[in-house]
């Protein structure tokens, strides 16, 4: 008897399989001839050879939708066992939706610049996301690179900020630098909890799938096969800037993000964010994306709130 071994342990067994694993008993009705054992994050199925590989196909096509949409019901399990179709269908007419988060969530671009900027991320391997708080810079970057970590264009997400301490003492916070520096990295792990279920999240981070540090952990690190967010990049210095940029290796896709109104750096240091800008404008597959107020998708105050700091700033 042919012996067939699936690992489940991307994705998480417990929702793939249904409550009372309702999904899994749905599935052994379609191959009744196969014998399929599920324990822990393995599937392992015995029969025919035929079968075996007709049933690997499909179990391929529900572990992407899963992947893809994170859930699972048994009419999804019904079309995709029965059809001849690529899950790719069931994204038809939806083609500014960036990830299926959790919950149901469609995480698209909400603005005219927003879709731009995903647009320009598509045609150009870096990407520079400039504008003011609120316009959704991280959080499209963060979609981005969640996308193509599911669609397996890149086997990793690498996400970092400069540590600059925002007006703020880091050093008296107890624990380790991980620990002191989390609470900083916050907006990130909102980000990738709407996107990514908790356990494949922990599961990401634990193996290093995902990988969230500060900028000097980035040092002396080629950045192959990743997407990779470099957030509040208006913090970093000239030679943290260098540094990071050069740090990108082959099949890479860097997405940078910034706001030059909220730079926490001493004064008489240049921005790094700033410097970039004019430096590498005229650089062939390097993309660079000015989103502004009207692309403020936090609550309506937040507008008005980053309007009237700008019409003080420029009477200045």
């Amino acid at each position: 008897m042919n012996e067939l071994i699936i690992d489940l342990s991307e994705s998480n067994p417990g929702e793939f399989f249904g409550v009372k694993n309702k999904n899994l008993a749905f599935l052994k009705s379609h191959f009744p001839k196969l014998k399929i054992v599920a324990r822990g994050s393995t599937m392992k199925v015995f029969g025919d050879e035929e079968q075996l590989e007709e049933f690997d196909k499909r179990i391929q096509m529900l572990l992407a939708h899963f992947a893809k949409y994170n859930k699972m019901d048994e009419n999804v399990i019904e079309r995709l066992l029965t059809t001849d179709s690529n899950d790719a269908d069931l994204s038809k007419n939806h083609d500014d939706i960036l990830v299926h988060g959790n919950s149901g969530m469609l995480i698209r671009p909400k603005t005219p610049n927003q879709r731009r900027l995903v647009a320009l991320a598509k045609k150009n391997d870096m990407v520079f996301a400039v504008g003011p708080a609120g316009t959704g810079k991280t959080y499209i970057g963060v979609a981005l690179a969640v996308r193509a970590l599911k669609e397996k264009r890149v086997k990793r997400i690498v996400i970092t900020r400069p540590a600059v301490e925002a007006g703020e003492n880091l050093g008296f916070l107890p624990g380790d630098l991980k620990e002191k520096l989390d609470p900083y990295m916050q907006p990130i792990y909102d980000a990738l909890r709407d996107m990514i279920p908790a356990e494949r999240l922990a599961t990401y981070i634990e193996k290093g799938t995902i990988q969230i540090a500060p900028l000097a952990f980035m040092r002396g690190r080629t950045l192959d096969n990743a997407y990779v967010i470099l957030d509040e990049s208006q913090n970093t210095t000239h030679a943290q800037m260098k540094m990071f940029l050069t740090r990108m290796g082959k099949d890479a896709k860097f997405f940078i993000t910034g706001d030059p109104g909220q730079i926490d750096l001493p004064r008489r240091v240049t921005s790094g964010l700033k410097e970039a800008l004019l430096v590498l404008k005229d650089i062939s597959g390097i993309g660079m994306m000015y989103l502004d107020d009207s692309d403020v998708v936090r609550h309506r105050l937040v507008r008005k709130v980053v309007s009237a700091y700008k019409n003080i700033e420029n009477s200045n």
